[in-house]
């Protein structure tokens, strides 16, 4: 079981690292809003019906509902921002805002009543982290390299993570299928439709030229499909089930590096100062705020069984 542990744990780092070079290669030829709907959509159909037919029960036209606003935020808002800014934007940058996704689920759950009250420790990674975004799309560069990064795919990048951070709140307490692979599934036939709807909105039906598409975007999307969608997702829902959360959620901290550095040595992206200090202040700032969040939840999670003893007509709820 820990050997299993650690291969999948293992996979998720290089896979989920690798997907930000694999979205660049793969829009450097297929349009971008068209290429992501055909890596959720492609997957969606197979989990779903995989699901169906291993007797998972039909899903509730409430469960639908949830899963469609999960798909879109997620997928649409979010996915589908970092594949069109990763265009312009180096896809090492692209995983380093979306690493910053925490902080933004911080700032967003301060509009929410139960959510104002914040440990001084999650204040202060806050703070940490957004200097390092600061650091990673300010104008100037450490050492004297004025290079900047494309403001519009800064902008949509920055979107894409206030999207995903929604998404994430919003999934916490929505009503779902008790199967993660079926309610997956679900995500990406939602999404992969609202990809499909933002593609023939962009245009991207009528500029899409199929004998100029190159067989390393080709390559890339068959990556993206086959290891970033069916592998990567149904490796982390098992993970999620059988390791220690804390464990499973390292990947926020290793998905970051891997891309930087692959990045680097595949595409010949930009690895400079500015870049690495960003990258440490950013996930130094997820793991403060990760780690206080797991000690409250575990913290929680215990009163609320030693309350049960106490009166066993308590629900307990994660």
């Amino acid at each position: 079981m820990k050997l299993r542990v650690w291969i999948l744990l293992l996979a998720i780092y290089i896979i989920w690292g690798s997907t930000y070079l694999a979205i660049r290669f793969a829009v450097e030829t297929i349009p971008p809003f068209l290429m992501a709907a055909t890596r959720f959509l492609i997957p969606g159909i197979l989990l779903f019906f995989w699901r169906r037919a291993a007797g998972d029960p039909k899903p509730s036209r409430l469960e639908w509902k949830s899963t469609i606003i999960i798909g879109f935020l997620l997928l649409v808002g979010g996915n589908g921002g970092v594949t069109w800014a990763e265009q312009y934007i180096p896809s090492g940058v692209a995983a380093l805002i979306i690493g910053s996704v925490p902080l933004w689920i911080i700032v967003l759950n301060l509009f929410r009543p139960e959510g104002r009250h914040l440990h001084k420790r999650v204040i202060i990674g806050s703070i940490i982290g957004f200097f390092g975004i600061a650091l990673l799309i300010g104008p100037t560069q450490l050492g004297g390299n004025s290079e900047s990064v494309h403001p519009l795919g800064i902008i949509t990048i920055l979107l894409a993570a206030i999207f995903w951070s929604a998404g994430s709140l919003f999934s916490r307490n929505a009503p779902m299928p008790a199967s993660p692979l079926l309610s997956t599934g679900m995500e990406f036939l939602a999404g992969g439709f609202g990809l499909l709807i933002m593609s023939a909105l962009a245009g991207e039906f009528t500029q899409i030229n199929y004998s100029l598409i190159s067989t390393r975007s080709l390559l890339s999307l068959g990556y993206l499909i086959v290891f970033g969608s069916l592998i990567g997702f149904v490796a982390y829902t098992w993970l999620l089930r059988n390791a220690p959360i804390t464990l499973v959620s390292t990947y926020a901290y290793v998905n970051p590096l891997i891309a930087i550095l692959i990045g680097n040595r595949l595409a010949q992206e930009p690895l400079n100062l500015r870049i690495l200090t960003a990258a440490m202040i950013i996930i130094s700032s997820v793991f403060l705020i990760n780690s206080t969040m797991l000690k409250i939840s575990s913290s929680s999670r215990k009163k609320v069984q030693i309350s049960y003893k106490e009166d066993p007509h308590l629900p307990i709820s994660d």
